[in-house]
């Protein structure tokens, strides 16, 4: 029996024992967070998953394993075919799945902790359909057979300087709390990680590659607050920062503080608040009004702080990228590297910076048929080696006390195909695109999707992943609520201040991928003669891209104008920060195209 047979038999033992037809496995945490710790690495123990979105439903005769467009290579790759059956979301959520596969009469578990309110009453409603119940269990049943399970990180918290933050945490406080009086609510909930941490002005390291400590914050309409934390995590410096109107209790008392608020009118944000906290304000009698995190808008919207420290951030990132692909131009023709060797390299080039705190994320690293895997996560299994004749796929990014860093690359290796060439080219045109949108205010992330896409579709192909997703400062690599896609978002007007990712793709299964993925600030755009206001987008990313794979010839005249304005700020920003043969290289990769 195989590690992943025994865990599936270990857990349906275990459901047997709690009285339990059927249980729900999602990637998550007690925070709706988007990557979580080791200890909530749930899916992964149970199946091998390694992705970073799906969930899994598991009944006593079969289970399956539920991912999007993102994942579909991967998900194959890594969970048994005989133990799971793959679902793509696109087709059919778990809701949905359970509506056809659970037993009639059936009890199906879901830890309430790690689902929304909303999730919880549709598949409610679905089971009722069968005559079948959705049960909120005590235990995780997870839980009580991985024997060797991690526990939550003990990491110590510290303070994020105001020079960065831009805002003191007392005022940010006020800020929520004018807020609430607005509202009519006493007081509201905070669960999600980096709405506390950034509304706190504190960072942990709970979590890999996202500075933000495991808590809870409950804000109130006279500007006090509490926290909810280990109280092994804080240091006296934290305290101090906090101050005496944050009452500091421990992350376990969480759950019976909530039941403090009998009768006062409490606000809870349903898409970033499990069920759990839900049922706990409405046992103990409190008013619910389902409001947004009142943190969420003002963390998408960068100050003047954040961005200029985001500047920062993205110039000195883009001189370790540089020297990076200067190195790699050079060393890959050679032979002798694979993904793990090049990805310890970039990081090397990044950690020559004294200012560097982490990386933002796990870096994407595919040489050939790996880079169409378009969130493939390396390890020593599926390691590829760098090939000659090849297109080699690097996105990657750092975590800076003054911002965080999101970038792709696509390079090739050796001498690239003419197909190569024209998807590259194509992804390219789309990415300038939407550079250059220029937009009245109100328009969604949505709406200018489309701009990006428009090369790929007019030549009958596509990519399986939003366009853009917010960047936090400091913080989560992706930020809400703003997004450059077709799905998700959508309704979110985009608004000066905000920083997305740009990144369009193409992607060819078993032979290529390709992005192209810069950072860009939504900007007030003077337009003249306009007769309403307008937006425009920055660039915030700064290194140069692979001029071999630009088929000039198919790029209009505005394209290359922008190309080549862009290699032109990439050598004003990045040069002075090279020497010697990097330097060399970079002068001859931001010349203009011929």
């Amino acid at each position: 029996m195989s590690t992943y047979e025994a865990r599936l038999a270990a857990l349906r033992e275990q459901m047997a024992r709690d009285g339990l037809d059927g249980f729900v496995v999602p990637i998550c945490d007690e925070h709706m967070s988007e990557y979580v710790g080791d200890y909530a690495q749930r899916l992964a123990w149970l199946t091998g998953f390694g992705g970073s979105a799906g969930s899994a439903v598991v009944l006593k005769d079969k289970a399956a394993i539920f991912v999007d467009g993102r994942y579909t290579i991967q998900v194959r790759d890594q969970v048994d075919g005989k133990l799971y059956e793959y679902v793509g979301t696109a087709d059919q959520n778990v809701i949905g799945w359970l509506g056809e596969h659970a037993p009639h009469g059936s009890s199906i578990g879901y830890d309430a902790w790690l689902h929304t309110r909303d999730w919880a009453r549709s598949a409610e409603a679905k089971l009722a359909k069968k005559n079948a119940k959705l049960v909120a269990v005590k235990h995780n049943p997870i839980d009580a057979v991985w024997e060797d399970q991690p526990q939550p990180s003990l990491a110590k918290l510290d303070v994020q300087p105001d020079e960065f933050a831009g805002k003191t945490a007392a005022v940010k406080r006020a800020d929520i709390a004018a807020w609430l009086k607005a509202e009519g609510l006493d007081a509201t909930v905070i669960a999600a990680l980096d709405s506390v941490a950034w509304a706190f002005n504190i960072r942990g390291k709970d979590i890999s590659n996202t500075p933000v400590p495991r808590g809870y914050a409950i804000v109130k309409a006279d500007g006090s607050a509490e926290v909810f934390v280990a109280p092994e995590k804080l240091t006296d410096d934290v305290r101090v920062h906090l101050g005496n109107a944050v009452a500091l209790r421990s992350y376990d008392e969480f759950p019976n503080a909530l039941t403090e608020y009998r009768d006062q009118n409490i606000g809870v944000d349903p898409e970033r608040s499990v069920a759990a906290i839900f049922a706990q304000l409405e046992d103990a009698g409190a008013n619910i009004v389902a409001k947004r995190d009142p943190t969420v808008l003002a963390k998408a919207i960068k100050n003047e702080a954040e961005v200029s420290g985001h500047r920062a951030a993205q110039a000195r990132d883009g001189a370790a990228l540089s020297q990076f692909l200067h190195w790699f131009s050079q060393e890959a023709p050679k032979g002798g590297h694979d993904e793990l060797s090049v990805a310890a390299k970039l990081a090397e080039f990044r950690g020559q910076s004294d200012k560097l705190m982490d990386l933002s994320f796990r870096t994407i690293s595919g040489a050939g048929p790996n880079g169409a895997l378009c969130h493939y996560s390396v390890n020593e299994e599926t390691n590829r080696k760098i090939e000659t004749g090849t297109l080699y796929l690097v996105d990657s990014g750092g975590q800076y006390r003054d911002g965080t860093t999101d970038v792709t690359r696509t390079m090739a290796v050796g001498e690239p195909t003419a197909e190569m060439i024209k998807r590259y080219t194509q992804v390219l045109q789309g990415h300038i695109a939407l550079a250059q949108a220029v937009f009245p205010k109100g328009t969604t992330g949505g709406q200018l999707d489309i701009l990006a896409r428009q090369y790929l579709w007019a030549d009958g192909v596509d990519y399986a992943h939003g366009t853009g997703h917010g960047v936090g400062a400091y913080l989560s690599v992706h930020e809400g609520p703003q997004r450059i896609a077709a799905f998700g978002g959508f309704g979110e007007p985009l608004v000066a201040g905000m920083i997305c990712s740009n990144e369009p793709g193409y992607y060819k299964d078993d032979a290529f991928g390709i992005r192209i993925e810069n950072l860009i600030l939504v900007e007030e755009r003077d337009v003249p003669g306009s007769e309403q206001d307008m937006l425009g987008f920055e660039t915030l990313t700064f290194s140069p891209l692979d001029r071999r794979l630009i088929d000039t010839s198919i790029l209009s005249d505005s394209q290359r104008k922008w190309v080549d304005d862009y290699h032109a700020e990439v050598l004003e920003i990045v040069g002075p920060q090279l020497s010697d043969d990097p330097l060399v290289w970079l002068q001859a990769q931001c010349s203009p195209l011929i």
